[in-house]
């Protein structure tokens, strides 16, 4: 009886004493939880970076005989000077960078028309926007041959203008799936007032909706450079001399006739994804939101 009347008087009892402290070993658990689980994805990722980077500071014996992550003989330059001596790789990084750049800025010119026509004018009614969209999750090597023959027909195979046409083409399903909910998410009052003004519906494209949509438009173009940039099997078909050939085609000359330099070809490697890397860090909030908002509809 006295222990009911403790429990009801109002004071704690030892359960609820408790309560607290499990409660902030509870919330302690889960931190722990998540900064383990953070750690353990960041070494999948970061480990075959860092290996790429210790195997171009190795000699090239090492290379073959060590499996070890870090260099055992000794941190030597030798495959950084022959990578950038013995194969032409500044060429090829401008190649990637022209028609990445040009290939991007050509998609989102396209993109941002046709999408607000898609979204606000209902164009091509539900056939077209599918359209657009199977067009991208077909595998690319079904259309290779058709695309060969086109672009050899207009003189344009070996050229830079022909594979910035054809990643154009490519990418530009995935930068109308991007904004599209980016155009939807604009109240379209605000539409039908620019209407009222007297602005026609390209200038309301170009000084109304296009300002509010910059978050989305900039993430498309990155996007689309990203994939432009990695972009290998029409440029391995499309192109072959160093003049036209882009980074992923070029890095291939390290297979010689002795073997993989592995050596030279990490030390190329480097070079092509350290400016990628640091444009993804700088923009990686922006890229995750356009990712999130590009799968939503409505």
């Amino acid at each position: 009886m006295a222990t009911h009347e403790f429990a009801v008087s109002g004071e704690p009892t030892l359960a609820q004493e408790e309560s607290p402290g499990s409660e902030g070993a509870l919330r302690l658990l889960k931190r722990t939880g998540r900064i383990f689980v953070i750690v353990l994805f960041l070494i999948f990722i970061l480990l075959p970076v860092a290996f790429i980077c210790t195997t171009s500071l190795k000699i090239p014996l090492e290379i073959r005989i060590s499996g070890a992550l870090l260099p055992q003989g000794g941190v030597v330059w030798e495959n950084w000077v022959k990578a950038f001596s013995e194969v032409p790789v500044l060429r090829y990084l401008f190649n990637s960078s022209l028609i990445a750049f040009v290939s991007a800025m050509l998609v989102l010119f396209i993109a941002v028309p046709v999408t607000y026509s898609i979204v606000r004018f209902r164009t091509g009614g539900f056939l077209l926007p599918s359209w657009i969209l199977g067009t991208y999750v077909m595998p690319p090597i079904v259309v290779s041959i058709p695309i060969f023959t086109m672009v050899k027909m207009v003189g344009l195979t070996n050229t830079l203008p022909g594979l910035i046409i054809v990643h154009t083409m490519l990418n530009l399903p995935i930068a109308v799936w991007l904004m599209d909910s980016y155009f939807r998410a604009v109240p379209k009052e605000l539409e039908f007032a620019a209407w009222t003004d007297g602005y026609s519906k390209v200038r309301t494209l170009v000084r109304v909706v296009v300002p509010l949509i910059k978050p989305g438009v900039m993430v498309a173009g990155i996007i689309n450079l990203i994939l432009s940039w990695n972009e290998f099997l029409f440029a391995l078909i499309l192109t072959y001399s160093a003049k036209s050939n882009t980074f992923p085609i070029g890095i291939s000359n390290f297979v010689g006739e002795h073997g993989l330099q592995f050596g030279q070809m990490s030390a190329a490697a480097l070079a092509g994804i350290i400016p990628i890397y640091i444009m993804v860090f700088f923009f990686a909030r922006n890229l995750v939101e356009g990712l999130t908002r590009g799968g939503l509809r409505g």
